[in-house]
């Protein structure tokens, strides 16, 4: 007891010394330990020398200036720079409504523009063209350029609009467009068509597709939820911007557990064709339909007339589409007839072999004449509403010997294609086995981003 006696009054000792040279440090221990109650864990104040008692000393340096030597008017003058800013032309644009989609307010641009004819017939109220654009950072038009391909011989247009001393000046140029292969591929969740938008194919690659394989695979009602495929496709660029695609270079399909495989293959001086990876070809003497991307608004039946009001045979069947949608032939042929005849308005017949023809109907515009050969594929006119139409759509018939039959049973009627000569051989097994490789890669890779 006399120990702890002494110990008490030795800490006592302590804390009395401590209270009467840091009255500050003791005060504020003192108040947290009121406001805690007194209770649970809490940290001891430092009985150290307080701050607020140490001696204060000034130091003065002189620190150099960065810009020693130097005239106002440089450190004012700010670095010039560019902005870069790309679009897609709009049908109902304007010089205005483009520039401001660019980020340029110029009002000397918007009026050169205005008045420029190459802008006013290549690029205003067109749809769908490429434009880029260079500003200054107060968004002055420093240059703009469009690019567009107006037809299939694998060349582009560029407008190019350039500021010389003040003034602004435009160019038209022919250039060629480069083709780079590319990958994609994807996998059936409810239709081949929401497929191929979910991996941003475009459109003209999944028709060629369907073309492709129209006589292995129904792609309407004969696909599966899981089926997966992978296509490799040129894509046109101009001046390393991609404008559009081109031709499918091989393609591969799971469905229901069987694999389909085709690649592009042109001998020398012959005709190109698809043919499987072993040599067969895949040509079929017909395509399934003459309009990309339709809907069958009437088929081969029994039907009430829409105009006359009675009920009639419906000898043909009917895609429904917009004003200007393109329309190819079906297959290879001569075109016996082109112009307007009764009810079907303006009206192409093609005459093919074994005395079989087609007829394209109610034509908004007729690209081909009587007499001219057509190949598989080639546009021949667009979608209209001419003669006997209550609205825009195509009437496709087929005839055979003068006699109408159903026209979507004429994608099984195959063609007598020429095999893969023997001298070609060689070259055909060494792309093929190329093409092995890159879709084996695309349709794994896919299935596998698919599972995830």
């Amino acid at each position: 007891m006399t120990g702890l006696k002494n110990a008490g009054v030795a800490l006592w000792v302590q804390l009395t010394s401590a209270l009467q040279k840091h009255p500050k440090r003791a005060t504020a221990a003192l108040a947290t330990v009121l406001l805690t109650g007194g209770s649970g864990a809490f940290a001891v104040a430092s009985l150290g020398p307080d701050p607020a008692d140490l001696p204060v000393r000034t130091l003065t340096e002189t620190v150099p200036s960065l810009a020693a030597g130097q005239d106002l008017a440089e450190l004012t003058d700010v670095q010039s720079f560019s902005l870069y800013r790309s679009e897609t032309t709009r049908g109902n644009d304007t010089a205005e409504s483009l520039l401001q989609r660019l980020g340029i307010a110029d009002p000397q641009a918007a009026a050169f523009l205005h008045s420029n004819d190459a802008m006013r017939q290549n690029v205003l109220g067109r749809a769908g063209r490429l434009v880029s654009a260079e500003t200054t950072p107060d968004h002055q038009l420093s240059q703009l350029t469009v690019r567009w391909a107006p037809n299939e011989d694998g060349t582009f247009l560029r407008l190019t609009v350039d500021r010389v001393e003040g003034k602004l000046q435009s160019k038209i140029e022919t250039a060629k467009l480069t083709a780079t292969p590319r990958l994609a591929g994807g996998v059936i969740r409810s239709s081949f068509f929401a497929a191929t938008d979910a991996a941003d194919i475009p459109d003209s690659v999944t028709m060629q597709m369907s073309d492709i394989f129209q006589g292995d695979l129904d792609f309407r009602r004969g696909l599966r939820k899981g089926d997966r495929f992978a296509v490799v496709y040129e894509s046109l660029e101009a001046d390393g911007e991609p404008l559009r695609a081109g031709r499918v270079l091989s393609t591969e399909f799971h469905n229901n557990g069987k694999t389909h495989q085709a690649m592009w293959f042109q001998e020398a001086s012959k005709k190109g064709a698809y043919y499987t990876l072993d040599g067969k070809s895949l040509r079929q003497a017909y395509l399934n339909y003459p309009v990309e991307f339709s809907r069958i608004s009437s088929g081969f039946s029994m039907r009430v007339h829409p105009i006359h009001k009675t009920w009639r045979a419906h000898l043909g069947t009917d895609f429904a589409a917009a004003t200007g949608t393109k329309v190819r032939t079906v297959g290879d042929g001569t075109v016996s007839f082109a112009g307007v005849q009764n009810g079907y308005g303006n009206v192409i017949f093609v005459e093919h072999a074994n005395h079989q023809t087609t007829v394209y109907a109610h034509l908004s515009r007729i690209d081909v004449k009587q007499g001219q050969r057509v190949e598989q594929s080639d546009i021949i006119g667009a979608v209209g509403s001419t003669g006997w139409a209550t609205g825009p759509h195509l009437h496709f018939e087929f005839r055979e010997k003068g006699e109408q039959r159903d026209p979507l049973t004429i994608a099984k009627i195959t063609d007598a294609a020429q095999p893969i000569s023997k001298a070609a051989r060689p070259d055909f097994d060494k792309l093929a086995a190329q093409m092995r490789i890159e879709l084996d890669a695309g349709t794994q890779s896919y299935a596998v981003a698919s599972v995830r």
